[in-house]
């Protein structure tokens, strides 16, 4: 396999319909739930299927993959793949560093301070040097 088995499976649901599951092309144990139903989700014409899934997570693997492979109509979907943004993990190590908090205080400081709040503290927590 030349691409890695959750992207072989999302292309297997969305244009292929191929079954890689029944076939043994893939394993059932390669058949993420969360990551498939994360990327249904970003497209419009998928998320109730996605959701779907999301509220029946007791049927097994092959279940939900046949389910989306034979209900889900057959066209190349593109979308961004959805990441962390730099700057947020720029200003949470900031917060972190000012007010010696955890990450997950730190996020929450972050949702309470305006950006000038967050620049003089990335000011004050500047330590020179090199940056990235």
């Amino acid at each position: 396999m030349a691409q890695k088995p959750i992207f072989e499976l999302l292309n297997s649901i969305n244009y292929s319909k191929q079954d890689l599951l029944g076939e043994g092309i893939c394993e059932e144990k390669e058949y993420q739930p969360f990551v498939i139903n994360r990327f249904l989700s970003a497209q419009m014409d998928t998320v109730i299927y996605a959701n779907e899934m999301n509220t029946r997570p007791f049927l097994t693997k092959k279940m939900q993959y046949d389910f989306l492979r034979n209900i889900i109509r057959s066209r190349k979907r593109y979308s961004k793949w959805l990441k962390k943004n730099d700057e947020d993990t720029e200003h949470i190590e900031n917060v972190k560093n000012f007010y010696q908090c955890s990450t997950k205080i730190a996020r929450k400081y972050i949702q309470l301070l305006n950006d000038e709040q967050l620049d003089m503290i990335a000011q004050k927590t500047n330590k020179g040097g090199k940056t990235k």
